[in-house]
């Protein structure tokens, strides 16, 4: 079995400058670096892990707990997270925290026994007890899509350093809003996401932005929670429909609340856009596949998962530098669904992205 120095050697380098290369420990020079590489390759060398950490005191491992890894936007996060630890050597231990608060608590102790060198994490709606966790054992960690209050210092500690990064909510969610307003739609009803979540919170800032922006009054009976589920927002898809004067048009807050909604028409035999407007926060791959097409807003996902483990990796290296929130800017992904007619091969993208700041004519619907 080849050794280190078995690498150095064929590298024609020092022993010293191999593990600078397999351990990030010092800056190697590009031409010097691509040598220890190829040399590498050549002779099958593999790095002991183990005896490697115990000198570093380093795993080269990231934990990531991510509520609904099933959810296509978190696949997504998660493969960008994937890519890019990997590409800088690290290797993921991955858990479900899904979205509740004691168990969020228990997988992250878990992650941390396994020594991870820092954390990814998506924090629960409640997340009192994994801050203090977090905090008390001065994890390096990166919260990541939700973002959340740091604690502040307390008895004379310092408060922890955790990052975030995120997309942008609100602007975006207004922006939705307001396209549906120029179509002519006054009332505009929100299927909104789980209660606690900076996501929800924001998403509902954005709506009535929106609903500012276009002269519209804010009603408390047109916003109803569809806790972040399919199942839930089809419950709060029915209770929107059943009011005395329902919206002419829908705004769900996440694309498994997209797939709720869509039930609780279709059982209600209404067609999207003639009968009502529908546009979704989350675009996911067979969004356009769809009759409609759905006009939605699509985050940056994998973007966010490399700017996570990037964040992580400076925390790492530079333990005392100020705490970073890193928002991401989302497209609009203009379709049909809203109630705009196609968009012709002339007349520009086929509805794939537009300015919808000029107001096109909605289709025939249950406008009030």
């Amino acid at each position: 079995m080849p050794t280190m120095a078995d690498v150095a050697r064929s590298a024609g380098v020092s022993v010293a400058t191999v593990s600078h290369v397999l351990n990030g420990t010092r800056p190697v020079l590009p031409g010097t670096r691509q040598a220890v590489l190829d040399a590498i390759d050549a002779l099958g060398y593999t790095p002991n892990t183990l005896a490697r950490s115990l000198v570093t005191s380093r795993t080269r491992s990231i934990g990531l707990a991510v509520s609904a890894i099933s959810n296509p936007y978190f696949t997504e996060i998660l493969q960008g997270v994937e890519a890019a630890a990997l590409e800088r050597g690290y290797s993921l231990l991955i858990a479900d925290p899904h979205d509740d608060p004691a168990h969020e608590r228990t997988v992250v102790q878990l992650l941390h026994e396994r020594r991870v060198d820092g954390m990814i994490v998506t924090p629960s709606a409640d997340p009192s007890a994994l801050l203090a966790y977090l905090g008390r054992h001065a994890v390096p960690t990166v919260f990541l899509d939700r973002v959340t209050d740091v604690p502040a210092e307390s008895a004379g500690e310092p408060a922890p350093h955790f990052d975030q990064v995120c997309a942008e909510s609100a602007e975006p969610m207004a922006r939705l809003v307001t396209h549906l307003a120029e179509l002519g739609h006054r009332r505009i009803g929100l299927v909104a996401g789980l209660p606690g979540l900076s996501t929800t919170r924001e998403r509902i800032t954005g709506y009535r932005q929106g609903l500012a922006k276009a002269g519209l009054d804010y009603d408390d009976r047109l916003v109803v929670s569809g806790n972040s589920t399919s199942a839930g927002a089809e419950q709060a898809t029915a209770s929107l429909l059943s009011l005395a004067a329902p919206p002419t048009a829908l705004v769900t807050a996440s694309n498994t609340m997209t797939i709720g909604t869509l039930r609780a028409l279709r059982e209600r035999g209404l067609t999207v856009p003639d009968d009502i407007a529908l546009c979704c926060f989350d675009d996911f791959a067979w969004a356009d596949l769809l009759s409609p097409r759905l006009t939605a807003i699509a985050q940056p996902s994998k973007e966010i998962g490399v700017q996570a483990v990037q964040l992580l990796l400076d925390r790492l290296a530079a333990p005392d530098r100020p705490a970073r929130t890193v928002r991401l800017p989302c497209t609009f992904v203009h379709r049909t669904s809203c109630g705009c007619p196609e968009r012709s091969a002339r007349g520009g993208s086929s509805g794939h992205s537009a300015d919808p700041n000029r107001p096109e004519q909605p289709r025939k619907g249950r406008l009030s």
